[in-house]
Parts: structure tokens; C-alpha cells; sequence
């Protein structure tokens, strides 16, 4: 039975850079929905934020240039500026229809990012 599911992901740039952010942006979306075998149809919508010193390019433009993505609802946001928080991140929070379970679903931490929820990234293991 479908059901909507959030995956998780996160990746981290060195510089406030459009070009950079663009990349990453597009890097970890684009493993986000190959690990998880997403097809643009079962997408509900995307949330992204960027830590406050990211403010180049907007995260969302970087998909919408991905031919079959560009229809898929999306919002940017800034991250809190918490004290001592990781700087230069990407994260997402990606709403989907899918049969899997959550324990399923495979959250994407990328770079320093990983290091956020080493509980969540099969990329740490």
C-alpha cells in the first residue's frame, strides 16, 4: 500500500559559490532518488534549507534544471543559525509516495554532512 514517506538528506559546500552550490545541490538529489528508486510522479514536494552563509543561488533552481524534475513542488528556507552548527549545508527533506517502510528508505548524508545523523546514512557504515 502507498503511503507518504520523508527521506532525509544532506551535503555540505566549501564555499558560498553559485556554481558549488548548484553541484551539490544536484549531486545529492540525484543519489537521494536513485537510492531510493523515486521516479518524478511519486514526488508530493521537496524541502530545502541552506545554513544562513549560503545565500549564492537558490538550492530549488539546481533541480528544476534537471530534465523531469521541474515540475515537482519545492521550497527554499533558511536553516536556524545555531551556535557552533555545521556551516555551508544543504539539507532536504524529500515527500514521497512509496510501499516502503521507513526503516527502508535510505537517507543520504553526503561530505561533513555525514556526520549530522550517522543513526540515518548507510553512507557511514
Amino acid at each position: 500500500m502507498l503511503s507518504v514517506k520523508g527521506i532525509r538528506g544532506a551535503i555540505t559546500v566549501e564555499h558560498n559559490l553559485e556554481k558549488e552550490i548548484y553541484e551539490a545541490t544536484a549531486e545529492l538529489f540525484c543519489e537521494m532518488v536513485d537510492k531510493n528508486g523515486i521516479e518524478p510522479e511519486d514526488v508530493c514536494s521537496l524541502w530545502i534549507t541552506a545554513t544562513p552563509d549560503l545565500n549564492a543561488v537558490f538550492p530549488a533552481a539546481a533541480i528544476r534544471s534537471i530534465s523531469g524534475w521541474e515540475y515537482i513542488p519545492m521550497l527554499c528556507a533558511s536553516e536556524m543559525a545555531v551556535p557552533h552548527a555545521i556551516s555551508g549545508c544543504i539539507r532536504m527533506l524529500l515527500l514521497v509516495e512509496t510501499e516502503k517502510t521507513s526503516k527502508e528508505i535510505k537517507h543520504i548524508f553526503l561530505r561533513d554532512a555525514m556526520r549530522l545523523r550517522p543513526d540515518l546514512n548507510e553512507n557511514s557504515t
